[in-house]
C-alpha cells in the first residue's frame, strides 16, 4: 500500500514540474495567431512630385485652354512670365494632376513692382474668367519696389485679400532676387512660408475664415475658396516673373 502511494505522488509531482515548464509567456504565445506576431508597421510617407523641371513645360497649360501660352517660357532652367498677362487672362496650372492636401515648394523672383502669385484649388470652367474668381492666392509681389501703397493684405507672403503675413517674420528682398516659398495645406490648418520663416497660419473654412470672406472683395463670388481639391496655378498680372524647383508632396 506505501509502495502505491509513492507511486501516486511521483506522479502528481511530475505533472507539476511539466504544468510549470509552460510558464503563461509561453502558453500566451501559443495562443496568439502566427500573424499577429509578424506583423510590420510602416511608416506611409509621400514622395516629393516635380512639377517643373526646369526644361519640360509640357503638363503646364493656359487657365481654361490647352497649351502654353505664348506669354509663358522656359528660360535658363525657370518658368518665365513674360508680363503679357492682366488682371484677365495670362495664368496658367498644372493640368497633369489635381490636389487636396499638400506641401508645395517653390522659388521665385520677380521684376521691379512686380505683381503674381501662386493659386492652389483652383477649379475651371466657362463660368470662371480667371483662377482667381474660385482659388486661394499666395501673393507674390514687390512690395520693396511697388509704387503704390498697399493694404497689408496686398503684400508679398499674404493670403490674398484673405490673411495678412506677419510683418515681423517676413524677410522682404528686393525685386530679382531669388525667394522660397513654401505652402502647407490641410483643412486643420494652412501656413505660408518665405524665405525660412513661417509668416501666414490659418484654419479653411472656420468662423474666422467665412467672417474675413463676407468682409472682403471675396464676398462677390460665391466659389471663391469653396474647393477642397484642384490644379496649381501661377498668375501672369502684367510682370516679368521668373519660377523654378516647383515640387509639391500630397500629405
Amino acid at each position: 500500500m506505501q509502495q502505491v502511494k509513492l507511486i501516486i505522488i511521483n506522479l502528481l509531482l511530475l505533472a507539476l514540474i511539466s504544468a510549470c515548464n509552460n510558464t503563461p509567456t509561453e502558453l500566451a504565445t501559443e495562443q496568439v495567431p502566427e500573424f499577429t506576431k509578424k506583423v510590420k508597421v510602416e511608416e506611409k510617407t509621400e514622395k516629393w512630385i516635380s512639377l517643373f523641371d526646369g526644361k519640360d513645360a509640357s503638363a503646364w497649360r493656359s487657365f481654361n485652354g490647352k497649351e502654353l501660352p505664348e506669354g509663358w517660357i522656359v528660360e535658363d532652367g525657370t518658368l518665365k512670365s513674360l508680363g503679357k498677362g492682366g488682371d484677365i487672362g495670362g495664368d496658367i496650372v498644372y493640368g497633369n494632376q489635381e490636389f487636396d492636401n499638400f506641401e508645395l515648394s517653390i522659388e521665385w523672383k520677380i521684376s521691379k513692382a512686380g505683381n503674381s502669385g501662386i493659386f492652389y484649388h483652383v477649379q475651371e470652367g466657362e463660368k470662371y474668367a480667371a483662377a482667381y474668381e474660385n482659388a486661394p492666392e499666395y501673393q507674390v509681389l514687390d512690395d520693396l519696389g511697388y509704387p503704390d501703397p498697399l493694404e497689408d493684405w496686398q503684400q508679398v507672403g499674404a493670403d490674398y485679400a484673405m490673411h495678412p503675413a506677419d510683418p515681423k517674420m517676413k524677410i522682404t528682398k528686393p525685386h530679382e532676387t531669388w525667394n522660397s516659398t513654401r505652402i502647407i495645406f490641410s483643412p486643420e490648418k494652412v501656413e505660408h512660408w518665405l524665405n525660412g520663416n513661417k509668416i501666414v497660419e490659418f484654419v479653411p473654412w472656420s468662423d474666422d475664415w467665412h467672417k474675413r470672406l463676407k468682409e472682403s472683395k471675396w464676398k462677390d463670388y460665391p466659389d471663391y475658396g469653396i474647393a477642397k481639391t484642384g490644379l496649381i496655378g501661377l498668375q501672369d498680372h502684367g510682370s516679368f516673373i521668373w519660377y523654378r524647383n516647383i515640387k509639391i508632396r500630397p500629405l
